[in-house]
C-alpha cells in the first residue's frame, strides 16, 4: 500500500514501449531498468519525485498491460490493482498501436474517474499516424504528445500533467478551515497509550498541531487526566476542542455543551473521506441484527495489540451497543474487498495514511451496493450518545 500521501501518478501501457525511459527522464535518474527484453518490469515500483508546478508526486511504473502469458496476467493483474490509488495516468503509446490492451485500460480509467494523458513515445522512430491521433483524441476527449526520450525535454509531459491533474490532489486543504479563526483557542485532548509510537505523538495529532497554527490559532495539548484541571483553572475558554474518539464518554462529559466537540478522527473524516455518506451511515448501527456482518477497513497495516481501536476496542463497543450477535471482518490498506454484498455495514479508519481518492475507492463500492458506512470516530460518538454534537461543528 501507498503510505505517502502524495498525489500517485500511474505509468500504464504496451511491454517495451519506454514506460520506464520516460519515468527516469522525468526523474532525471535511473531508478527503472530499462531493456529491449520484454517484461522487464514485474510488479509495481514506485518512486518520490518533484514536478514544478505540482510539488512532491509519487510515480508508479508498471508491467506491460498487453503481458498474456501465464505470469504476465498476474502481472496485469497487479497493474490493474494500482487504478485504486492513483489521482492521474500517463499511457504509453509507440509504433501506432493501439487496440484491446489500450481501450481496456483507458477504460478503466473512466470508470475509477482517473484523468490521463497520452504519450506517443519514440517519435523519433516512427512518428503517430495522424489519422490514429485524431481518431483517439476526438473519441476520448484527449490530446496525444508526440515524444522521444533521446530528443525531447520531460518539461513537455509535467506540464501537461499540471493541467489535467486535480487541484485537490496537490493542494494543501485544511483540516479545521472555516471551523476556526485567528487567535482562536484550539484544545486537543491525546491520550497516550501502548499504541503511541514512543517519543512521539500519531499522525492525525500532529497534523491537528500544525493546522491550528497554519489557521493562526493558539493550540493548547492537554492528555485526558489533565482536561479537567484545565477548566477548574478557569485557563482561556476554548473555542474547539478536539478529541481522541475513544475518549468521546469521558471527555464529553467535562467539555461544557456550549463548546463545540469534535474527535481526529472525524475531522480527518471530513477532509479525506466520503464525509456525507458517513453521516448517513452511521445510525445504522442502531440497526443491526444477529448474524450481520460488518467490514472493518484500516488504512494501515499495524501490529495488533488489546487495545487496538479497530479490531478490538470497537468490535466489544459496537456488540455492547446492539446487543447482537455479528461478526466482523479486517482488511487493511488496499486490500481488495470480496463480496461487498455480505456485510451489513462497513466502518473505515481516519485514513491519516491514505490519500483522499484512495479511501474514497475503498468505500464506494460499499455506497454503489447500498450499503451503510461510517468512520471510526463517527461510530464511536453515536454509540456514546454525542453523534449531534461530534458532527454538529461541520454543520455550517
Amino acid at each position: 500500500m501507498a503510505k505517502d500521501l502524495k498525489p500517485h501518478i500511474g505509468i500504464y501501457g504496451r511491454m517495451n514501449n519506454g514506460k520506464s525511459s520516460i519515468i527516469n527522464k522525468l526523474t532525471g535518474q535511473p531508478m527503472a531498468i530499462v531493456s529491449e527484453q520484454a517484461g522487464t518490469t514485474t510488479d509495481p515500483v514506485r518512486k518520490s519525485i518533484e514536478i514544478f508546478g505540482i510539488g512532491p508526486v509519487i510515480l508508479i511504473d508498471t508491467a506491460g498491460i498487453d503481458d498474456n502469458s501465464m505470469l504476465g496476467r498476474q502481472r496485469v493483474e497487479k497493474t490493474y490493482q494500482t487504478l485504486k490509488e492513483i489521482d492521474c495516468a500517463i499511457l504509453i503509446l509507440a509504433e501506432n498501436a493501439f487496440g484491446e490492451p489500450e481501450k481496456n485500460i483507458i477504460a478503466q480509467f473512466q470508470r475509477h474517474s482517473i484523468p490521463f494523458i497520452i504519450v506517443h513515445n519514440k517519435s523519433d522512430i516512427t512518428e503517430i499516424n495522424d489519422n490514429l491521433k485524431n481518431s483517439i483524441e476526438k473519441e476520448y476527449d484527449v490530446k496525444i504528445l508526440s515524444f522521444s526520450v533521446l530528443h525531447d525535454n520531460a518539461k513537455v509531459i509535467a506540464e501537461t500533467l499540471k493541467k489535467v491533474i486535480p487541484d485537490s490532489a496537490y493542494k494543501k486543504t485544511s483540516l479545521l478551515g472555516g471551523i476556526i479563526k485567528p487567535r482562536d483557542i484550539v484544545l486537543l485532548v491525546t491520550p497516550i497509550d501502548d499504541e503511541a509510537p514512543e517519543g512521539r505523538m500519531i499522525l492525525p495529532q500532529v497534523m491537528a498541531i500544525r493546522d491550528v497554527l497554519d489557521n493562526d490559532c493558539i493550540c493548547v495539548v492537554v492528555k485526558e487526566n489533565g482536561l479537567k484541571q484545565y477548566f477548574e483553572m478557569k485557563m482561556p475558554r476554548p473555542a474547539l476542542v478536539v478529541t481522541d474518539s475513544q475518549a468521546f464518554g469521558f471527555v464529553s462529559k467535562i467539555v461544557p455543551d456550549d463548546i463545540m466537540l469534535t474527535s481526529f478522527s472525524i475531522i480527518l473524516a471530513r477532509l479525506r473521506g466520503d464525509f456525507e455518506n458517513y453521516l448517513k451511515g452511521t445510525p445504522h448501527l442502531s440497526q443491526l441484527n444477529d448474524g450481520d456482518k460488518i467490514l472493518m477497513l484500516e488504512s494501515c497495516t499495524h501490529e495488533i495489540s488489546c487495545s487496538d481501536i479497530g479490531r478490538v476496542k470497537l468490535p466489544a463497543l459496537i456488540r455492547k451497543f446492539t446487543g447482537k450477535t455479528v461478526s466482523f471482518t479486517y482488511l487493511a490498506g488496499l486490500t481488495p474487498i470480496n463480496d461487498i454484498g455480505q456485510y451489513a455495514m462497513a466502518i473505515q479508519c481516519g485514513g491519516c495514511v491514505a490519500t483522499r481518492k484512495q479511501l474514497l475507492n475503498r468505500t464506494n463500492l460499499a455506497v454503489e451496493n447500498n450499503i451503510p458506512i461510517s468512520n471510526y470516530g463517527m461510530a464511536i460518538a453515536y454509540m456514546n450518545g454525542i453523534f449531534e454534537r461530534a458532527t454538529r461543528v461541520f454543520s455550517h
